[in-house]
């Protein structure tokens, strides 16, 4: 990755979801938190409390081309046309877009946008049979294409809104490993679907994230993230939670990092509590570095600070104050790296 790269993805940012339901309040708060590319990364917020439509599923559900989504009591569901679910997706998605658009007038650096990533997406949208998509080969290979070329559209849609933004684009894999694994249940819940071969996975994610020319991050806060199956697949930088990490991390975490990988490193708490100090927030990223055996001058440039997950369900005070501690914590490591 160049050296423009790295600089774009940002000392600081968040994950992608916000409390409450007010476009305006979410971007001011974003986009006031993370004000210069010095600061961090803003982006494009969702606001999942609205109801379905604004939920990370039916959002991206939204994008897709020529497949559409309907809210049924177990999900979200295949459905022949558009309908009012759909409509709604794509409202309040122009809801977020305009409250952006307001609050980086002349804005110039980088603004991350997210998008549910294909595998977490055929987990969780239910064919018509009520089956998931991820059951079916030739499904999950119509949504993959729906979801790269609706992605396309959409990234088009915010350089046209912030013309001097340099776009992130992060994909949410949460429930990749469980792809994986073979631990997506059935519609019945007495069996799971069977795992989905890893090559087939990773050739899915580099077709999606080949839509962007510039870097990708994919995010996932469940355990054992496939690090080096997201490397391979072309992401330039992997969000996790941080305190889901084990030492059998370690070495595809250091040979990611060597190879010029961005971590995003989810050590603020996502819901209320107390926060700690910045430096107290970002010890345990320290740790890593000396246990990986890194140069510690490489950390600021390496690493970058988020909330351990998306912020929907803190209070909207407590996002503000956690945004807030992720640009002071990801300073704390730029000017202590050891």
């Amino acid at each position: 990755m160049s050296t423009e790269d790295t600089w774009t993805l940002g000392p600081a940012t968040g994950v992608g979801s916000m409390p409450g339901g007010d476009a305006r309040e979410s971007a001011k708060t974003v986009t006031g938190t993370f004000e210069t590319p010095e600061q961090g990364t803003p982006y494009l917020a969702e606001l999942p409390a609205r109801g379905p439509g604004a939920d990370m599923i039916g959002r991206t559900a939204g994008l897709l081309v020529e497949l559409y989504a309907r809210v049924e009591p177990s999900g979200w569901r295949v459905g022949d046309r558009p309908g009012r679910d759909t409509r709604r997706a794509v409202s309040w998605l122009g809801e977020d877009l305009d409250a952006l658009e307001e609050f980086t007038q002349g804005y110039e650096g980088p603004l991350k946008v997210q998008a549910v990533g294909p595998w977490t997406l055929a987990a969780a949208l239910e064919l018509r049979n009520g089956e998931a998509m991820v059951s079916d080969p030739g499904a999950c290979r119509d949504l993959t294409g729906s979801l790269a070329e609706g992605l396309r559209a959409h990234l088009a849609q915010v350089r046209k809104r912030v013309p001097g933004a340099r776009l992130v684009l992060q994909l949410d894999e949460p429930s990749l490993t469980a792809v994986l694994r073979g631990r997506i249940k059935t519609a019945s819940e007495y069996r799971t679907h069977r795992a989905v071969d890893r090559q087939v996975v990773e050739s899915a994610l580099r077709d999606v994230m080949a839509v962007h020319d510039g870097p990708v991050v994919v995010h996932s806060c469940a355990p054992d993230v496939p690090f080096a199956l997201l490397r391979r697949a072309g992401a330039h930088g992997l969000s996790f939670d941080f305190s889901l990490l084990t030492e059998r991390d370690d070495e595809v975490l250091g040979e990611a990092v060597e190879a010029g990988t961005k971590l995003f490193a989810g050590v603020v708490p996502g819901t209320d509590g107390p926060l700690s100090d910045p430096a107290g927030s970002v010890m345990g990223v320290r740790t890593l570095w000396r246990r990986l055996g890194l140069n510690p001058g490489s950390l600021a440039e390496a690493v970058t600070i988020t909330p351990s997950c998306g912020l929907a369900g803190a209070s909207p005070a407590y996002a503000r104050a956690a945004l807030a501690h992720c640009v002071r914590a990801a300073r704390s490591l730029a000017d202590n790296p050891e």
